[in-house]
């Protein structure tokens, strides 16, 4: 029997549940070379391979077993040849990188790094000045200044996938995850997070982001010490190079302390300018905790739908301040459609229609913080079809539709619950309908299995007095992440051409899955297939 080459064209025929799907699947025109590291392998550390990589390279390091920190990937891979650094699970357990000044360091472009904890980095545990790199299936923990950093200069599109960050960040300004993209080199670039879990931070804010475009999609944000996200304009660069855009789609967001849930436009050091969308996203206030969504400085619009709005304990719910935003056209452009708020509330945007209020939303259990509607909750079939944008400002390229839902805790990376398409949408980030409760208890089963070690909740208020609106201390001018990122650390930069990221504009991003919607899963299959195949041929 002729073993597979990397040179031959694979075709698989797979069948998705009432699809018939025939996929091409072209390999690369040569294969990398396969490295391993670990006990008994040619490498013993990830430092000794980094300088050797080249595109299309993957390295393997063995589980169970803890490496050394301070490694740089300074080689680039290209956009067809990516290099992967890949954890291999050794007795159930993942490699441990530990400590190092930045434990792990992307200066190359092309990156896939996934499989692995990442703890203990004195500054950073990981530091991004590159272009294309996921960070996937990984556990970052315990690192005393920023969990995952993105510089100002040389960044460029960055993706997390089904990454777990706890214990993470300190004081006003070193955050959990911190991220920015270069506009002058790097103009068009995203920057997206799906699928992660990020709680219980010691510092700043859970999600910090200052890149030119936000896709925030199925997250799970919760326990941070001041805002949950916070998505704001570039930090010492020309604010006039792009306008910074964040659709924040499909997560859960849990407030533990006193402090705003989110904040958006600017922090003192730089504002967007930019256009909001806040669609079927699950936001739970604290009792006694300010508004949920906190507008600063620059911003041209916002529209929210299909979101639902509750405190702990019952009450009312401040959905928004506005007080320090400055409006682009010189008045606020809110749109929004079939959100629910608690009855009591204030703050609910005038341009809002089909808004629903009541008492309790119904949630399965609040207590336990299972945030899924339960039978006869008003959230049920009550979202709207259409997610309306303000005259004039449509949202560029939104999420056409929520497709999975968030968990609480560790996950495979092949493990999202898909959300069910019961009826019309329901409000909020879960859908009432079959699967997603065994999804979930399977979760939490992997989860229990997985994540032993987790930080405990914290429910400690913030300093900031209760009626304030000024500029935070976390909006210092000494917060911004090129000042913390710039210049000795070694990283080699390449010069790739700046990434494209085109895309037209839609009045409204429609709530309906499409008439293909199970050929993703049949590509990620046979992608799957032939990557399993691959691999053990390099490795003979």
């Amino acid at each position: 029997m002729q073993q597979l080459n990397t040179r031959h064209l694979v075709t698989l025929s797979l069948v998705a549940p009432g699809i018939g799907l025939s996929v091409l699947l072209a390999a690369s025109p040569a294969s990398g070379a396969t490295y391993e590291v670990g006990r008994g392998k040619q490498y013993s550390s990830l430092a000794e391979v980094a300088p050797r990589l080249a595109a299309g390279d993957v390295v393997e390091v063995q589980g169970d077993a803890t490496y050394p920190g301070d490694v740089i990937f300074k080689k680039s891979g290209t956009e067809a040849q990516k290099i992967t650094i890949r954890g291999v699970r050794v007795n159930g357990r993942r490699p441990v990188l530990s400590g190092g000044t930045n434990t792990v360091v992307f200066g190359g472009n092309h990156y896939t790094f996934e499989g692995f904890e990442i703890t203990r980095g004195a500054s950073r545990c990981v530091f991004n000045r590159a272009h294309d790199v996921t960070v996937r299936d990984a556990v970052v923990h315990d690192c005393p200044g920023h969990g995952i950093l993105g510089a100002d200069s040389e960044s460029g599109s960055f993706t997390l996938e089904y990454v777990e960050v706890y214990a993470c960040g300190s004081g006003d300004s070193r955050h959990p995850i911190y991220i920015a993209t270069d506009e002058e080199t790097r103009l068009g670039s995203v920057f997206r997070m799906r699928h992660c879990y990020v709680h219980d931070g010691n510092g700043g804010n859970n999600v910090k982001s200052r890149a030119e475009r936000n896709e925030i999609y199925y997250n799970w944000i919760e326990g941070a010490k001041y805002h949950e996200i916070e998505l704001i304009g570039p930090d010492g660069q020309d604010e006039g190079l792009a306008r910074e855009d964040s659709d924040v789609v499909g997560n859960v967001f849990v407030k533990t302390g006193q402090h705003f849930l989110a904040r958006i436009g600017g922090d003192g050091t730089g504002q967007t300018f930019g256009r909001f969308r806040f669609v079927n996203n699950t936001f739970l206030l604290a009792p006694g905790s300010r508004p949920a969504i906190r507008m600063f400085d620059g911003i041209e619009s916002v529209e929210m739908s299909n979101n639902v709005f509750y405190r702990r304990g019952g009450g009312g719910v401040e959905v928004y301040v506005d007080r320090s935003a400055s409006w682009v056209t010189g008045a606020a452009l809110i749109a929004g459609a079939n959100n629910w708020v608690p009855s009591g509330s204030s703050a609910i945007p005038a341009a809002w229609t089909g808004t629903l209020q009541g008492a309790d939303p119904r949630f399965a259990d609040v207590g336990s913080l299972d945030l899924r509607p339960a039978a006869g909750s008003p959230l049920i079939d009550a979202g709207a079809r259409w997610t309306p944008s303000p005259a004039g400002h449509p949202f560029p390229s939104p999420l056409a539709a929520p497709r999975s839902a968030p968990a609480r805790g560790v996950r495979a990376a092949s493990g999202a619950p898909q959300r069910p398409t019961a009826g019309a949408i329901d409000i909020g980030a879960y859908e009432f309908g079959p699967g997603l409760a065994d999804a979930t208890i399977a979760m939490r089963a992997a989860a229990a299995d997985d994540a032993g070690g987790a930080a405990a909740e914290s429910d400690g208020a913030d300093s900031d007095a209760a009626d304030s609106d000024g500029v935070d201390s976390d909006a210092a001018g000494n917060d911004g992440a090129d000042g913390d990122a710039a210049g000795n650390d070694g990283a080699e930069i390449d010069s790739d051409a700046a990434a494209s990221h085109a895309g037209s504009c839609s009045a409204g991003g429609a709530l309906a899955g499409g008439p293909l919607a199970g050929s993703g899963a049949a590509a990620a299959a046979a992608a799957a297939l032939l990557g399993a195949a691959l691999r053990r041929r390099g490795r003979r």
